[in-house]
């Protein structure tokens, strides 16, 4: 079943790419969708039958060199499990949607065929993520990550004829492979310490050696577990778009808006995420490493919340959005709490895909328009569109009841990130998360309020054409919104609950805490003998558990026994649930503050944006301009490249080259071929005399020779 789901989108994409020609433009595009729907409902299988034992499943052997030997194995554990649904059930669903949203692609001319190549490319997207989130090795997670490269590639410049799109494909194909330089040289270092060997259970085995090995790079000795975990972060930064590489990420809003929800929700940008939560036994070892993870999580988090403020691109506003979420997830991970970033990247997979899908939406009703400007008064235009753009807001900007369970999914796994943060000591993490979700509120329902509510905007015609979409559109987004609103409440206590709830959940052996105290060895089974009735309580510190006469568990075990590994210190999980009252709340007054300005700028006095944009004009043009990120790069590293290439081509290539070559051809062999020419005069006496000329120096040469002896 395994093997099923993991290579039919790979028999959806050969059969879509290269025998659409046979079977037909329209069976071709089902068929790759059919069988994208198959593996969601196998992973969905997988997912809810999953008993949390780690498993190894052999495609084949693969690569045998020197002391690497690597087969294609699918590793099958509890994080597995959550990416093969996230991966499919939105990569299913963007097909679907497709066939609204590609149908009538006015960039493209009459009688083109441009949808078999589209959904080739989608399936072929799907199978490379599914290559490298069941992966058993480094080396495959690799090939899984640069397949996700390509075909992004592919997908952002799906539009080929236009320069924008080209130049979006270009720009984040170099920038994700500066990451994976990183990345390749954190593999180089695994191999190194672990004595050659790239599998995750070896090097897991391996963890608490390479804690203590030292390593040479750059001239300087380091801590191996802090470098390498640090060079696998750089890959992780560049793939999930945080800070210094992050630029690529909004520019790939110019391809196709299923690409933007496919790349931007579920699939690519998380795969960094995933990287740090799958090496957390090697993150549990290496402290300063994911305290810089930290913080440059929460930079991130707070940098593109600022942008997205004043973005007017309907998908730029929502990709800004990603990127700061994709921060709070890091924030997670850095601070320990790997089940909370894995929780918030499950959540988040629902209502931002929704998101985007209903950003195409509007798109879509309003002839392909973006600008948010250019919009106004939808909701009764579009109302399926406007109730699911409206669910996933109260999603992403975290609306629920306070100091309860029940919310929205956002509302739990958001609030699960920024208690972690404050219980793993990291008050720069917090502030910064909690000052993000007050501009995540702001943006958010700037968007709603811009695009659905007050007067219309820009074009009277088409306005009045405005057209809700087609059920092939809505459908996913009915499906999605189901995500957004349950997945939270559902999942909570396996996710973020108490240690037995999550240890269960991810096959993490667990010990009472008096004998875990007293250095015994009591690991049970996971969630054996745990007294259920406490799991609802998670607000309760462990002291309270205590207290009131029920059992309380740690996580125990060896790195690499189950999905997470969390060291015997890591103490985030319970210090997160007993944090104060007022931590718990901050993110809902947060979500207030946003939800009020909001309000205040865009429905009671729609021209306060405008003023305040003139009085604060350096402000405004800084984040418009995305702190000027792109023109810095552009003055540090691409124009400096251009003239290196400049003065290489004019001089080096133009003149040197080219010049020596262009000299020999029409200056010496020339002047050599005169000469000759001079020669052969065609009198007979000038013939007799290079005669005798030749016999006087052979018998000259041959009279010193015989001297000489």
């Amino acid at each position: 079943m395994e093997t099923i789901l993991l290579f039919a989108p790979l028999v959806g994409a050969i059969i879509c790419g290269f025998g659409w020609k046979f079977i037909g433009e329209t069976a071709a595009t089902w068929t790759a969708t059919g069988l994208l729907f198959l593996s969601a409902l196998l992973s969905w299988i997988v997912f809810l039958s999953f008993d949390g034992v780690t498993q190894s499943i052999e495609i084949m052997r693969w690569i045998e060199s020197g002391s690497l030997s690597t087969s294609w194995a699918i590793r099958l554990d509890r994080m597995t499990a959550i990416m093969l649904i996230v991966v499919t059930t939105v990569s299913s669903l963007v097909h679907l949607y497709s066939f609204g949203y590609m149908a009538h692609d006015p960039q493209w001319k009459d009688g083109e065929s441009y949808k078999p190549r589209f959904f080739a490319y989608l399936s072929f997207f799907t199978f490379a993520m599914l290559m490298l989130v069941t992966s058993d090795n480094l080396v495959q997670m690799f090939f899984g990550w640069e397949g996700v490269g390509v075909a992004s590639y592919l997908l952002i410049g799906f539009y080929y004829r236009k320069p924008s799109a080209n130049a979006a494909a270009m720009k984040a194909f170099i920038v994700n492979r500066v990451g994976d330089f990183g990345f390749a040289l954190g593999i180089f270092g695994l191999f190194l310490v672990t004595d050659g060997s790239i599998n995750f259970k070896d090097i897991f085995a391996e963890v608490p050696t390479i804690a203590e090995t030292q390593l040479t790079f750059l001239w300087t000795e380091w801590n191996a577990a802090n470098l390498i975990a640090v060079l696998l972060f750089i890959g992780a930064m560049g793939k999930s778009a945080q800070l210094i590489l992050h630029t690529w990420l909004p520019d790939a809003m110019e391809g196709p808006t299923p690409v933007s929800a496919l790349i931007h929700a579920a699939t690519m940008v998380t795969a960094g995420v995933f990287l740090v939560c799958r090496m957390s036994p090697l993150m549990e070892f290496a402290p300063e490493a994911t305290t810089f993870i930290t913080v440059l999580g929460a930079t991130t988090a707070f940098f593109a919340a600022t942008v997205g403020l004043v973005q007017t691109d309907i998908k730029r506003v929502i990709a800004y959005s990603t990127c700061s979420q994709l921060g709070y997830m890091f924030v997670a991970a850095g601070v320990g709490m790997y089940s909370a970033a894995m929780f918030h990247l499950f959540t988040h997979a629902f209502f931002k895909a929704m998101l985007f899908l209903g950003a195409g939406s509007v798109i879509h009703a309003m002839h392909h328009e973006q600008d948010m400007m250019n919009y106004g008064g939808l909701r009764k235009k579009i109302p399926y569109t406007f109730a699911a753009m409206m669910i996933g807001t109260l999603a992403i900007t975290g609306v629920g009841i306070p100091l309860t369970h029940i919310g929205f999914a956002g509302f739990l796994s958001k609030d699960a990130i920024i208690e972690s943060a404050y219980a793993g000591g990291s008050s720069y993490g917090f502030w910064m998360l909690v000052i993000a979700a007050a501009m995540t509120s702001f943006y958010s329902w700037r968007l709603i309020f811009l695009t659905f509510y007050g007067k219309p905007r820009g074009d009277k015609h088409t306005h009045d054409h405005a057209h809700e979409s087609p059920m092939v559109m809505l459908i996913p987004l009915g499906v999605l919104a189901l995500g957004a609103i349950f997945s939270g409440m559902l999942w909570y206590n396996s996710f973020f609950g108490h240690a037995d709830k999550v240890g269960k959940f991810y096959g993490i052996p667990v010990a009472e805490a008096s004998a875990a105290a007293h250095g015994e060895e009591a690991a049970e089974d996971p969630g054996h003998g745990a007294d259920d009735s406490h799991a609802s309580t998670a607000d309760d510190g462990h002291g309270a558990a205590e207290a009131s006469g029920e059992h309380h568990y740690v996580f125990a075990g060896q790195p690499g026994e189950g999905a997470l590994y969390f060291g015997a210190d890591n103490t985030v999980l319970d210090d997160a649930h007993a944090a104060p009252k007022w931590v718990k709340v901050s993110p809902f007054i947060a979500m207030l503050l946003g939800l009020g300005l909001a309000i205040l700028f865009y429905i009671v006095n729609p021209s306060l944006p405008g003023r305040l944009a003139k009085q604060q004009q350096p402000l405004y043009l800084f984040l418009k301009n995305k702190w000027y990120f792109d023109e810095l790069y552009d003055f540090v590293f691409v124009k400096p490249t251009l003239m290196i290439g400049r003065f290489l081509w004019k001089r080096g290539d133009g003149k040197t080259i080219d010049g020596a070559l262009n000299g020999i051809a029409m200056g010496i062999i020339p002047f050599f071929t005169r000469l000759a020419g001079r020669a052969q005069s065609g009198y007979i006496f000038t013939y007799a005399f290079w005669m005798v000329l030749g016999i006087a120096a052979l018998v000259t040469w041959m009279s010193i020779g015989g001297g000489a002896h």
